[in-house]
């Protein structure tokens, strides 16, 4: 597909609309005679594709949870643990506070807990909304790698916990309605080929609305057709910008983009379950979700192994409170500490070698405040010789007025590495001492990804220090009752 070719014939057709609705009332044979033809007849473009937005929906409505094997349970209960702690360490931040305090203000009356408040409850959407934008609020929730451009506990975990919470499901339900939406939102993100945000979109915002939706279709126990109409909804409901990012203030609205996509989904259900009805090629339709918000795309893997691969396997935890793209470095930094024996003063400079994104919109050696710190590549890895990179608290707001992190944050560089895909986080850190040595590590894989998964004494390690400020024996308990969410039969009790 010839992205420019592709641009230029959806320019010509939106020319020959502006024409008709410029001259004369859009003619009913343009979309259709009736309103009944235009229900049953489908569009002429569908012939040339697979179904694809179809065929997802089908799979995603006769998932069961006697389907999936014991290792993708794990992996998803994992992602669910990571994020009960993540949603309720977020609830501390300021601006977390200004979406819960709106989520009370619009949402109240529901039964769906906002985690970390001490037991608010709202509606649902008004949940999802309030615990997707927690759960991203400090760069601590889960991606995947290969990196699929999602966050699947900040969309899959907090819409289907508020609407589990607001019809009385349990475990087993939740696990099920999270793989199927890991399932379909995991073969969008790489169906883009992270085209979608060399465009501006941040991609989280775009995919989580589509896997959202399936996983709150799942728990209303959606049948293939009512699952189509919830992706053709979320397709519309898809956002998210990384202006952010360039214009170095504003990333608060990086957190809202998680709580939009979770709050969607649930509203794209919602509306679904209804009757309402979305396109039923929203993903691969001419003017469809890879056409519109991607400059190229590979359309073959949104049903690449369905049904027999499971990409709920791809799901990565975060090691450290900062962008996936520092997650290698700072492991590699720390090894090379750990093995050479030296102090962040012995450090002249890095050089580091990494994918794109770490040479360019993650090269951020003077932030400007502790949530662009965290996105920061330079400033994250030099942290990490001066406090612990485990603990978001290190990131307190004074952080970013830290001098010595601030010099040697300025004497890290970043560079592309030769041939390097997108996909590909790996990262070569080499340092120079004061003593003449230099030093290098290669990491690809940090500690947390599918590779290296955390043995649940490692899990436990994270859950307990991010929820520190919490009650640590009511935290336990939560942790191990979370380990065995499968036999709970409701799921009132996640609350904290």
């Amino acid at each position: 597909m010839n992205a420019n070719e592709d641009r230029l014939g959806r320019r010509t057709f939106l020319k020959q609309m502006a024409t008709v609705a410029g001259t004369a009332p859009l003619a009913p044979a343009l979309f259709g005679a009736t309103a009944a033809s235009a229900q049953t007849e489908p569009p002429a473009h569908k012939e040339a594709t697979a179904h694809e937005t179809e065929r997802l929906a089908a799979y995603a409505a006769k998932l069961r949870y006697e389907d999936l094997p014991p290792a993708v349970v794990q992996r998803a209960k994992d992602c669910i643990i990571d994020g009960v702690s993540t949603v309720s360490f977020g609830a501390e931040l300021p601006w977390s506070k200004m979406v819960i305090a709106y989520a009370q203000r619009y949402g109240a009356g529901g039964n769906s807990a906002i985690l970390g408040t001490g037991g608010v409850s709202v509606n649902a959407p008004a949940a999802a909304l309030a615990n997707g934008a927690l759960a991203h609020a400090f760069e601590l929730d889960a991606t995947t790698e290969p990196n699929s451009g999602t966050h699947p506990a900040a969309t899959l975990f907090t819409s289907a916990l508020a609407v589990a919470q607001e019809r009385g499901l349990g475990g087993r339900e939740l696990i099920t309605a999270f793989v199927a939406g890991a399932e379909v939102m995991f073969r969008i993100g790489y169906a883009t080929k992270h085209s979608n945000e060399t465009r501006g979109f941040h991609a989280p915002g775009t995919t989580g609305p589509f896997g959202a939706a399936v996983a709150v279709g799942k728990l209303r126990q959606f049948d293939a057709g009512k699952m189509t109409n919830a992706l053709g909804i979320a397709g519309s409901l898809a956002c998210g910008l990384l202006e952010f990012a360039s214009a170095g203030n504003g990333a608060m609205v990086k957190r809202l983009h998680l709580g939009r996509a979770a709050e969607s989904g649930v509203l794209a259900a919602s509306l679904a379950d209804d009757g309402f009805t979305g396109p039923s090629s929203v993903l691969e339709g001419e003017f469809g979700f890879l056409h519109v918000f991607c400059n190229e795309w590979d359309m073959a893997a949104l049903t690449r192994g369905l049904g027999t691969d499971y990409l709920t396997s791809d799901i990565s935890l975060k090691r450290y409170a900062c962008h996936m793209t520092a997650q290698n470095s700072i492991e590699a930094t720390q090894d090379l500490r750990q093995e050479h024996k030296f102090a962040a003063a012995d450090v002249v400079s890095i050089a580091i070698a990494g994918d794109d994104r770490m040479a360019t919109r993650n090269n951020i050696p003077a932030p400007e405040d502790k949530m662009l710190a965290q996105y920061s590549v330079p400033f994250s890895v030099a942290l990490s010789l001066y406090r612990d990179a485990r603990d978001p608290r290190s990131f307190d707001d004074a952080v970013v007025r830290d001098r010595p992190i601030l010099d040697l944050a300025s004497r890290i560089k970043i560079a592309r590495a030769t041939n390097q895909s997108r996909q590909d986080t790996t990262s070569t850190v080499t340092i120079r001492l004061k003593d003449g040595r230099e030093v290098s590590r290669r990491v690809s894989n940090f500690m947390g990804t599918p590779q290296r998964p955390l043995d649940q004494a490692e899990l436990k390690e994270k859950f307990m220090l991010v929820v520190g400020n919490l009650q640590r024996a009511k935290m336990e308990a939560m942790f191990e009752r979370l380990q065995h969410i499968e036999s709970e039969k409701t799921l009132d009790w996640v609350r904290v």
